[in-house]
């Protein structure tokens, strides 16, 4: 379907010519007054207005500020034979992408046309880019409902709001930067930047000038001026992940930011204010930094203005189903296989599992569930033996001698974890559990009847 353009001008002849000329490439409608305009912006969507200024009754600017009005606005484009400054500034004020003066250069206006129209399409997809992280980024689209994520998720409401800086303290892996995102997403900040520093990943030098910028010729290899991610956050948030890994001189300029809510690019001597929500996060215990010597006390108050601890997927079992569901429907999707069923025995295990890379660790598995298995269901037999895990050896207890052994298990424990080990490994298949344990299938059925809890069937 051919863009759709509106043309305005009070003078026939100008009218018709220019729909003639427009004609073969866009959907073209007249109007001979500003009234009539308003009457077909109410009846039909346009993509572009092109309007003239000076008409009878109600000018070009009443024609601008009414099509920008509209729910899915128009991009509009001025044009009057009386071309001049003053007018200019005054139509692009009320928001025209441009201006031309008469008689209208028709290539001229095939460009701008074209030009506005990209420029629109480019704003809604901007738009729903911006949808889209809203969603992503949801509150509500954060998986789980343990009573810890639950209190979480209820105090990002209360901060959202607000301005204050931000501290996220929690082991790699628990969804810290996520947390950092849904608070963005929830403030008046959500349709500015969100930008996001990983400063372990940066040495000393590459993180001051990542940070803050530098200017042309202030170091060694700088060809040119840098603009730093304060700057590029201005009007948004910036997230400094691990923020326990940095210098202590880059500590004393962060300390100033906070202070004074500006900065000084390196090798620069100008102070750039900037309006930027700060949000860290960090899986060290900052206190103890402090009292090492290691992180400046005074920043560490400034930072740890509001906190929160994000938990361990150990501590939020009751989410693990949830979650891998949630991450199961995605690789099935992003893969183009059905999605994998986890079979109840198998969830159990991996609720009992520890999860110490936490999200992201169960993130992987389920990626690497839908790859290997490509749909179908997932067993226990089928985990990797480091979810099924033997139990660990008891540490010794304190005072023991070095080296000296953790308490075994009792003769009928260890019977009982060879016998689920010959299962497993068997995949059910009782006769070859037998054969693994070198005992007959009927003193295998007499176990299994001792020990219902190991029972399976045969696959």
């Amino acid at each position: 379907m051919a863009p759709s353009v509106l043309i305005v001008d009070d003078e026939k002849h100008t009218r018709e010519g220019l729909k003639q000329a427009l004609a073969d490439s866009y959907d073209v409608s007249l109007a001979a007054s500003a009234d009539e305009a308003f009457n077909l912006m109410d009846a039909q969507p346009f993509d572009v207005i092109l309007t003239d200024l000076r008409m009878p009754g109600k000018s070009g600017l009443k024609v601008i500020d009414r099509a920008l009005a509209l729910p899915n606005r128009p991009a509009v484009l001025m044009m009057t034979a009386y071309g001049n400054i003053e007018t200019a500034v005054e139509a692009m004020r009320r928001g025209a992408v441009d201006f031309l003066t008469k008689p209208v250069n028709i290539e001229r206006l095939d460009v701008l046309i074209r030009r506005a129209l990209k420029a629109k399409s480019l704003e809604v997809e901007v738009e729903q880019l911006h949808e889209r992280l809203d969603e992503k980024f949801d509150l509500e689209g954060i998986v789980g409902e343990s009573p810890l994520l639950k209190d979480v998720l209820e105090r990002v409401k209360k901060v959202a709001q607000s301005k204050a800086t931000i501290l996220i303290e929690g082991e790699s892996g628990t969804g810290k930067e996520l947390i950092a995102q849904a608070i963005h997403q929830s403030s008046p900040r959500s349709r500015g930047p969100f930008v996001a520093v990983h400063c372990a990943a940066l040495s000393e030098s590459l993180l001051e000038s990542e940070l803050f910028g530098h200017e042309k010729g202030s170091f060694t290899g700088a060809t040119e001026r840098r603009i730093g991610r304060f700057e590029s956050a201005d009007g948004g948030t910036l997230f400094l992940d691990e923020i326990g890994e940095i210098s202590g001189s880059i500590q004393v300029k962060l300390l100033r930011f906070l202070e004074t809510k500006a900065i000084d690019r390196v090798g620069g001597s100008k102070t750039i204010e900037l309006d930027v929500r700060l949000v860290t996060a960090t899986n060290r215990n900052l206190e103890q930094l402090v009292r090492d010597g290691k992180f400046r006390e005074d920043l560490y108050f400034r930072l740890d203005v509001v906190r929160f601890v994000m938990p361990p997927l150990r501590q939020r079992a009751e989410d693990i189903p949830a979650l891998i569901a949630h991450f199961l429907k995605i690789f099935s999707q992003e893969n183009g296989v059905p999605q994998l069923e986890v079979e109840p025995g198998a969830m159990k295990t991996l609720q009992a599992y520890s999860w110490p890379g936490n999200i992201r660790e169960l993130r992987n598995f389920c990626e690497n569930a839908v790859v290997l298995h490509k749909g179908g269901k997932l067993t226990e037999f089928d985990l990797d033996p480091r979810f099924r895990g033997s139990p660990a050896p008891a540490p010794a207890a304190a005072g023991s001698p070095e080296g000296a052994s953790a308490p075994t298990l009792s003769v009928e424990q260890n019977e009982k974890r060879i016998l689920r080990e010959a299962l497993i490994k068997s995949r059910g298949n009782r006769t070859k559990a037998a054969e693994l344990m070198g005992i007959s299938r009927r003193t295998l059925h007499r176990k299994l009847a001792q020990w219902p809890e190991l029972d399976v069937v045969d696959k």
